[in-house]
């Protein structure tokens, strides 16, 4: 039977949607894949960089770069600074140009993840400081979560709760058929905001999806009422060094 206008209209339109919402997704994996590369470029230069400090300013939002800093040594004190942009002979120097225009570019787009990776820099006004993602997302997660659960093997997070959230942690494997117990996550609002990020993260770069995220475990409920989907992924851990 040949689809009339209005099913053809429908049919279409649903089309759309899904492929405007595979464009965004690829779009956002690419602002990710930019910041990733970038990080690789200033580390292979300056190991312990960790932050990129830079401002914004315009119509069209031209980026700054001011420098690059250290890991804070305490609560109260100031990231150390490793690159200014004023020394001569500093590896950094050769990717000055780089730095900007990879910035600049990965946070053109409102949607772009790497927003979720800036914050103010308190220690110059009206800067913003941006921090570089981990050399493996997986470790950072295992550290994480196993800083609240010691015993934690695996993870199950879900793709759709803020772009990605653990929603429980697996403790204990289970012995034969039994279903494998999964424990409500017990972490600190910053513990779970970083975790959030870094789930995230790795649902959206195809290679750490493919990678990291396996089917959930047999009789999996959902701790929200959720129902259990493709977004809805066990992660194992790697042991933490």
């Amino acid at each position: 039977m040949t689809p009339s206008a209005h099913d053809q209209v429908a049919i279409l339109a649903q089309q759309r949607e899904e492929l405007s919402l595979a464009l965004r997704r690829a779009e956002q994996a690419h602002c990710l894949a930019i910041i990733d590369h970038l990080a690789a470029k200033i580390r292979a230069r300056c190991s312990e960089a960790v932050y990129v400090a830079f401002d914004r300013s315009g119509e069209d939002r031209a980026v700054t770069v001011h420098g690059v800093l250290g890991e804070q040594p305490s609560p109260l004190g100031a990231c150390p600074w490793l690159w200014d942009g004023t020394e001569t002979g500093h590896p950094l120097n050769e990717i000055d140009s780089d730095i900007t225009l990879d910035v600049e570019y990965a946070l053109l787009p409102p949607t772009s993840p790497v927003w979720a990776l800036v914050h103010r820099n308190t220690g110059m006004d009206g800067s913003w400081l941006l921090e570089l993602p981990p050399v493996d997302r997986a470790a950072r997660v295992a550290e994480l979560i196993r800083g609240h659960h010691p015993a934690a093997t695996a993870v199950v997070v879900d793709g759709r709760a803020g772009g990605g959230r653990v929603v429980g942690v697996i403790e204990d494997q289970a012995d034969g058929d039994a279903p494998v117990p999964v424990a409500r996550p017990r972490l600190s609002r910053a513990c779970d905001d970083a975790l959030t990020r870094l789930v995230a993260q790795v649902f959206l770069l195809p290679s750490l999806a493919d990678r990291h995220l396996m089917p959930v475990p047999r009789g999996f409920a959902h701790p929200h009422g959720s129902s259990v989907s493709d977004q809805v992924r066990l992660m194992p851990l790697p042991p933490t060094a």
